[in-house]
């Protein structure tokens, strides 16, 4: 009979450290107006337009944001990776100091987007209309500086670097700081 008493303490003591558990698990965030990447759903949840929405600090995980008008819209600080923002709209969109890491942005418009401080690595801008955007201090990978600065034009093209891209690497010579033998 002891032994019965001792294996229920057991077993209930057990039960209760485990219910708060299950409870905390079952319980959902009490704010979810924010875009959540993580919930597949909310992909599809997400209107046509985005116009002129403030996105700051937002995720986008494998998001297909293709053909979405995001134009004004605020992005200061996202985070894209393996997204794709093809065909879309964002025209006048604040994206500065964005992460968009292996990004497509194939036929956008990125008329008068800020890019400033954008981290843009393997991300890929075919046939995308950049009027106007500027990429001052952008991190972008070589091959898709070049194909943007072959279509960009006054101050995008000097945000780009378009005029000092063919300068490349030039090792120090003597007369300039190079001693190799002193």
């Amino acid at each position: 009979m002891d032994s019965l008493i001792s294996s229920l303490k057991r077993s209930f003591t057990r039960l209760f450290v485990l219910i708060p558990v299950l409870v905390s698990l079952s319980i959902s965030p009490l704010s979810v107006s924010a875009l959540y990447p993580s919930d597949p759903s909310s992909v599809e949840a997400l209107d046509d337009s985005l116009h002129g929405q403030d996105l700051q600090n937002t995720e986008y995980v494998k998001y297909d944001l293709s053909g979405k008008d995001l134009g004004e819209a605020n992005f200061t600080g996202a985070y894209f990776s393996v997204s794709s923002l093809k065909n879309s709209d964002l025209t006048g969109a604040n994206m500065t100091n964005v992460i968009a890491y292996a990004t497509r942005f194939d036929n956008a418009n990125l008329t008068n987007v800020n890019l400033t401080g954008a981290e843009l690595l393997k991300s890929v801008f075919d046939g995308v209309t950049i009027d106007g955007a500027d990429f001052t201090d952008a991190v972008l990978d070589r091959s898709q500086q070049k194909k943007l600065c072959e279509v960009a034009t006054g101050n995008t093209a000097d945000s780009l670097g378009c005029s000092t891209r063919g300068a490349g690497y030039v090792p120090a010579t003597k007369g300039q700081g190079f001693n190799p033998g002193t």
